[in-house]
């Protein structure tokens, strides 16, 4: 059964965890990403975990091999539960910041293929492969670098989750109905669920819903845990 990962897409810690305040009896995980941590930094993931919630601290490393281990060991030191690295980087980066797993508190390492918001378009390289061939040809990759898993749309973990089963699987792009923003390829929670996604990204249909405590019942519900 897919877990909920909660997406705080806030631009301050105080909204941030007066969100959490209110729904904290139905949410086990949160993912804090670029913005929230540029607002709150470290102190924010202290909190957090103070309060009994597993982390997913999604940066998307992505840089020359010994700066995202140094990166890595840092924010390793929270005692975050899982963290992105973006496979674009090379096998040297991804190896080189897996050697901090020999030296802190287990984490899950995952492997970024390509962002929801792409479409084969979008893609700063001539690409004959269509967007699922060059996702899974990044999870392999990835798998050979030894990491833990992938990050990937809903529209791809099926294929993705048949080549490397063993993986740890995080869909963002989850739309609990029909909209026009940013992400392109996108599923409901229940399709995303049922084509194998262990963990479901779930951000502003919650966070900016009138009553987040009901959306997050009624999406359990529908993958059945309720």
């Amino acid at each position: 059964m897919s877990k909920i990962i909660v997406a705080l897409d806030f631009d301050s810690p105080k909204k941030a965890l007066d969100f959490l305040a209110t729904t904290k009896k139905e949410v086990e995980w949160v993912k804090i990403g670029l913005e929230l941590f540029s607002a709150a930094g470290p102190a924010f993931i202290q909190e957090v975990k103070k309060q009994g919630f597993k982390v997913f601290l999604d940066l998307k490393f992505f840089d020359i091999p010994n700066t995202v281990l140094g990166a890595v060991k840092s924010v390793l030191t929270l005692k975050i539960d899982m963290l992105s690295l973006h496979l674009l980087g090379g096998k040297e980066m991804v190896t080189q910041a897996l050697r901090a797993k020999e030296i802190y508190p287990p984490c899950i390492f995952l492997g970024v293929t390509l962002l929801t918001s792409l479409d084969k378009n979008s893609l700063v390289w001539p690409e004959k492969r269509n967007l699922e061939e060059v996702v899974l040809d990044l999870a392999q990759k990835g798998n050979t670098w030894k990491i833990d898993g992938i990050v990937c749309s809903p529209w791809e973990v099926e294929t993705l989750k048949k080549h490397l089963p063993h993986l740890v699987f995080v869909t963002p792009g989850i739309r609990l109905e029909k909209t026009s923003d940013d992400q392109k390829r996108v599923l409901s929670p229940k399709e995303a669920s049922q084509k194998g996604s262990d963990f479901l990204v779930i951000g502003r249909p919650i966070t900016r819903s009138k009553d987040p405590v009901q959306v997050l019942k009624k999406i359990k519900k529908e993958l059945g845990e309720a």
